[in-house]
Order: structure tokens, then sequence, then C-alpha cells
């Protein structure tokens, strides 16, 4: 069987990527959305209740109650925060030695602590998603990196430890969990759109922020619209079992179908880093040997094979077409598949009803769990037949407690996440052991895990609601503010900022959905605009001299909503089309008796000053120059900048990394690197370390197979 070593790396590596995009995304905004300036300061979370600081920080979970000990207010800390998990992740991201097990404990540590702050902004199923993942990287990551050049055979045992492959695992169920909640979701919330197989001829315009490849999508003929929601529904309901199949080639054409769907979403939608982290996840569906880790081995000559071997993989081949072929009828016969030859098309509808489905559900929901347990039950007994190998007594004993730690941590977080995974069924969540809800009760403010259910339903199918801010000097002229990324200027081409998240033009898409009193965020936002807060203008425009009211704050404040719509092939200098639907928000001033009702209403009038710090403080200062050089940057360009940083110095190692090694070689260790291979292989089983052994100067021996 394959070994999981190269995913394992590639997965540490994607998740400290994504980190890295998340902080640099969510430094840039936290002036705006949580600093003594901003929408939401951060200090209104954080108010000690009289409890003693261990219940406090259990409650609470957040790093942030130690600002006050380092001189900075609660904004100022979760910048330094910010900052200190760029760094670490980019370290982990770029130097094997730093992806450690108490690195990305850091990284989950500090994401947790601005979740806890974070308020609406930081409420989405992504943020859940990294916070999930970053805790599986923690157990996936080894204690101790072997050295550059002991690394252990592809394949082999040599150089490993038994519990390895155990916590990678629990990143396989989650991938499962995450797809097949988002493709059952959009059937159990009856959503027309989803039944009718029309929801993409909606989702492409009515996003929250398109890109210009949405408009070119959206105009594709209806029939593929609806054969792609098909695709969709086969990809995230019925290929995700195959996550757990035994049979490389049916795991490695889910992982291929899970990647196509991920980049075809990143291409007509600007989804931060949902979908990379969501690529990063299926890492999980590889192997070394799909990797190119024994190409070395390719040379060798042929053995022929066993009957017993070849009976074995004929008996695999038919498996595999036997699914095929099931996974093919279904989808024609659910989906009522036709080809109109005529007219080169092909028709689709569904073919089953709501009832039938939700019988359907409550069937498989419970299997699931148990196909779950029974793939981990697997991995488990692999575990422990990888124990028997080892040979030592101390090296025995130390592999022992590593598999009883990795082990128990890795059936406990299993347990835990049953509890979300049966919230779409809600029978099946109910017969649900009620251990695993105790479990799950006991750590669910540390958000271990979630559940997952992406684009439930379809909104705006009378056009996409946008909520248009509006100022005045005198009440009766009045100027739009056109905020960066959302749509705005009918004349302005979708933006492309992946993979940053602009959260409050993500908020705005969500407010126009319903009232304001729905967001009650959007009267603080108005007040800033009142008051002229830069941080919060910077939210909207960066470039300050491009806000239509930088040189002085208006004295009205408005918001009108509108309802867009693509504009149509040939229109010159048009993206959008729009129409009036109503007003939104009153014209308010400041003073004004309706603006300081909302306030009171919603906790934002008479906010306590923030405490005053000293100016001397040298890491508020330092926090202070940081900003200072930063700021000019907008998100994308940050990210992106660091995306090409981080490229040119992978450049750099792959053309310094050969020759330095190569130089690093000592002279017995050239003579055996030109030994003969019988011989070589010899004196790396001998030589090669297990990686998380108790003592670094011991050596495990393997036996020849």
């Amino acid at each position: 069987m394959a070994g999981s070593r190269l995913p394992r790396q590639l997965f540490l590596q994607g998740v400290a990527a994504v980190f890295l995009f998340a902080f640099a995304s969510l430094y840039i905004q936290i002036p705006g959305l949580y600093g003594p300036e901003g929408i939401l300061p951060a200090r209104r979370t954080l108010r000690p209740q009289g409890k003693g600081p261990w219940q406090q920080l259990w409650e609470t979970p957040t790093l942030l109650w130690e600002a006050p000990r380092l001189g900075l207010d609660t904004a100022q800390c979760l910048e330094l925060l910010s900052l200190l998990g760029t760094l670490l992740a980019l370290g982990a991201l770029l130097l094997r030695q730093l992806r450690h097990l108490l690195i990305y404990l850091l990284l989950w540590a500090a994401y947790l602590s601005a979740c806890q702050v974070g308020q609406v902004f930081l409420y989405f199923q992504w943020d859940s998603l990294l916070l999930e993942a970053g805790f599986l990287a923690v157990l996936v990551a080894p204690l101790r990196q072997p050295p550059n050049h002991k690394q252990p055979p592809q394949g082999g045992l040599a150089g490993t430890s038994p519990h390895e492959g155990l916590p990678f695992w629990l990143v396989r169920w989650l991938l499962f969990r995450l797809m097949f909640a988002s493709g059952v979701v959009k059937l159990t919330s009856r959503c027309p759109t989803w039944w009718g197989l029309t929801a993409l001829t909606y989702h492409y315009e009515t996003q929250c922020l398109p890109t210009p490849a949405s408009w070119f999508a959206h105009h594709l003929p209806v029939w593929l619209h609806k054969l792609s929601v098909v695709a969709t529904f086969l990809i995230e309901i019925a290929v995700p079992p195959l996550f757990f199949t035994p049979g490389r080639r049916l795991r490695l054409a889910a992982f291929y179908s899970q990647v196509l769907l991920q980049v075809l979403i990143i291409i007509t939608g600007n989804y931060n880093f949902f979908n990379l982290l969501t690529l990063v996840l299926t890492t999980a569906l590889l192997d070394d040997k799909h990797l190119a880790a024994e190409s070395g081995n390719d040379h060798h000559k042929k053995i022929p094979a066993s009957w017993p071997k070849v009976l074995l993989n004929l008996l695999s081949l038919l498996l595999e077409l036997t699914v095929v072929g099931l996974l093919a009828y279904g989808t024609m016969h659910y989906f009522g598949l036709e080809v109109d030859w005529e007219k080169h098309t092909i028709h689709s509808r569904t073919t089953f009803t709501f009832h039938q489905f939700s019988k359907w559900l409550e069937m498989v929901t419970l299997p699931t769990m148990w196909l779950g347990g029974a793939s981990l039950t697997w991995e488990l007994l692999a575990a422990l037949w990888r124990w028997t190998q080892v040979q030592g007594w101390l090296q025995k004993l130390c592999a022992a407690i590593q598999l009883s730690i990795f082990g128990t941590a890795t059936v406990a977080m299993f347990l835990v996440s049953l509890v979300p995974y049966s919230y779409m069924e809600p029978s099946t969540h109910g017969r649900l052991w009620t251990g695993a809800h105790r479990l799950f009760g006991a750590v669910e403010h540390l958000q271990l895990a979630s559940s997952y259910g992406l684009f439930r339903r379809m909104t705006g199918l009378g056009g996409r609601p946008e909520v248009v801010l509006e100022g005045s000097y005198d009440g009766h002229h009045w100027t739009e503010i056109e905020f960066m990324y959302k749509p705005g200027n009918v004349s302005r081409s979708p933006p492309i900022v992946v993979p940053h998240q602009p959260r409050l033009d993500w908020q705005m898409w969500f407010a126009a959905l319903g009232p304001h009193t729905h967001s009650p965020w959007f009267t603080s936002l108005v007040l800033c605009l009142l008051q002229g807060k830069e941080p919060v203008i910077r939210l909207i425009q960066n470039d300050v001299a491009r806000y239509p009211f930088h040189k002085q704050p208006p004295t009205y404040v408005r918001a009108q909503r509108y309802k867009y719509w693509f504009s149509q092939p040939g229109e010159q200098s048009q993206w959008w089309r729009r129409q009036w639907v109503e007003e939104f928000f009153p014209s308010v001033s400041l003073g004004d008796p309706m603006l300081d009702t909302l306030l009171r209403q919603f906790g934002f009038q008479n906010k306590s000053p923030p405490r005053a710090r000293s100016s001397n403080n040298t890491l508020a200062q330092a926090l202070h120059w940081v900003r200072k050089h930063l700021s000019p940057l907008e998100g994308p360009t940050l990210l992106w900048g660091l995306i090409l940083a981080v490229g040119a110095i992978r450049v750099i190692q792959a053309l310094l990394g050969p020759r330095s090694s190569r130089s690093s070689l000592h002279p017995r260790e050239e003579k055996h690197r030109l030994a003969p291979k019988k011989d070589l292989g010899a004196a790396t089983n001998q030589a090669a370390p297990a990686p998380n052994s108790c003592s670094s100067g011991s050596q495990t021996t393997r036996r020849k197979k």
C-alpha cells in the first residue's frame, strides 16, 4: 500500500498558505472593522466578568486577554496576532523545519483568538473550516523533522512512526463531511432553483463578488447550466463515499472531480481562501505513488505478478467498472438525461420527489457514519500492524505511547465531528450516541468541528439586491459612495480579489437580503461615515482621495436598495443593468433622533471610551510603524505580493537546493551514494531514524522484505 508522506507535506504546506492569506487579509481590515474608530470595536466583546483568568480563558478562548499586560488595546493586540500569524505561516510554508506541531498550534490559537472578537465579520463557514483544518494540521504535523539527507524511503517503514497516517485520515473525513453536506442541503432546503436544476442561471449573477468570468458563464446556454447542476450533485453527493474506497483509481477519480469543481468555482467567483482550503483538503485522497514518490523504482526490472495478485487486480478492475456504471446509470435515471441530437443539447430534470430524497437521506446518514467508522478502524489496525514491525524495546515503547495519544485523539475528533455532521438529518441527530453529544458540548466553544452546507439557497431570483450608500451636504444633491469591490458603478468590470476577503463588502451583500434592522452593524457604519472615520473609509476606498467626501464628511447619509442584472451581450461599456427598488436606510445626520434611537437599540451609543495607552510603548510604536507602511496597499495587492515573494523564494530554493545538498555530502556519504543499489538500500534501512522517537539519537532497524 502506497504511503502518505508527500500528501501530508502538501497538506501542511497548504494549510500554512491558507493561514498566510487569512491573517494578511484580516490584518489590512482590522482598524476599520475592530479598531477604536471601527464599525464594531473589538474591545466591546472582551469585558472581564470577575472570573479567574483560567476560567475566563476557557469560556472565551482568546489570547487577546493578554493585551493589557502588553500595554496594548484589543485591536492593537489583534494586529499583533495577525502579523505573528502571517510570519509563522510564511515560515511554515517555506521551511520544512517549521512545519512543526507547535507552529500549527500557535496558528490555530491565533485565528481562534481573532474569531472570538470577530463578531459578524468572522462568522463565515470558511473561518470555521480553517479552524477545524488548522487543528487537524496540529495532529498531522510531526513532532520532529528528520534531517534532509536522511529522508525515509518512500513506501517503506523505515524512518516513519506507526501513528503518522491516523490523524491524516481525519482530513479525508472532513472533506467528506464538507462536500456531502454541501450537496445534501441544496435539496433539503427545498430551493426551487436547485430542484429545477436552474440554480446556475442565477448563481453567477447573484453571488457576492462575481469575477469577469462570471459574466461569460452567466450567458452560457440554459441546458448547459442545468447539466452543470447535475454534475454538481454528482460530485458533491455521489462521489464523496468513494473517498474511503480501497481502490486507488476510484479514489483518484474522486480527487480529480473535486479539483475540477473547486477550480471552476475559483474562476467564476471571489470566494477568498475557501476553495483553496478545499483543494488543500483533497490532498488526503492522494498517496506517495501517485505523486511520483517511487519514481526511482521505475527503472527496476518488472517481476511477473503471481496469479493471486493478477486475480485481485482483475476483481478490483471489475469493481471499479461496476461503480462507474452505477454512477452513470443513477445519474441518467434520477436526472432524466436525454440527448437531443437535432439541437445538440442534453435535457435534464429531477425525477425524484422531496419525500423520496428525505427518506433516502434518513436511510443513508447513519450508514455514512458507519462507513467512516469502518475506514477509521482499518487505519487503526494498519497502525497497530506498523507498530508490531518496530524493533527495539525502547523504540517500541515510544511508538506505543505516541500511537496511544494520537489514536485516542483521532477517535475523539471523529466522535466530536459526528454531532455537527448529523445536523443535516434531524432524526439521525436524535439517535446519535449521547457520549458523542457530551463530548461535542465540552469542546464546542473551541470550534474543533462544525457543520457545513454551502450555497443552500439561491438568492436574488428577480435580480441581485444591492445596497448603495449616498452622502450629501444639503440633503438635496446626493453622491453615491462606491465600494472598491462590490457592484456599484454599472460600467465597472467585476474585480478579481481572491484570495483576499473584503469582509465589509461581503456583509453588504447579506444586508441587502433583508431590512437594515437585521444588520445592526449597518447603523454603526452610517455613524462612522457621518463622523468621517478614516479607518472605515479605507474599507470602502483604500485610496482616500477617491472617496467623494474625503475633504469633509457628509452632513447626511442614506442608503438605497437596487436590483442589478448582468448586461446583455452587445451592450457597450456596461457590465451591469440596475433598477431602483426602495429606500434601504433613511436620510440621517449627526444628532438625528432616529439615528440616536437606532444606536441605543443596538448598543452603539454611549460606548465606553478606550483606555488611554502610553504612547511610549515600544511595541505599540512598532505596530504603528508597520501599519503606516502597509496601509497604502489594498488587500489583493498585499496578498498577491506575498504569493509572488513565496514563488520567487521557492524558485531560488529549487535552484540552490540540489547544489547545496551535493556539497553537503560527506566523503563517506558520497561513497555510499556511489555504492550498488542493493548495498545502498541496506545502508538506508539501517541508518534511517524514526522521526518522532523519544531519543533523538535512537535508530531503528528494519527487516528486509
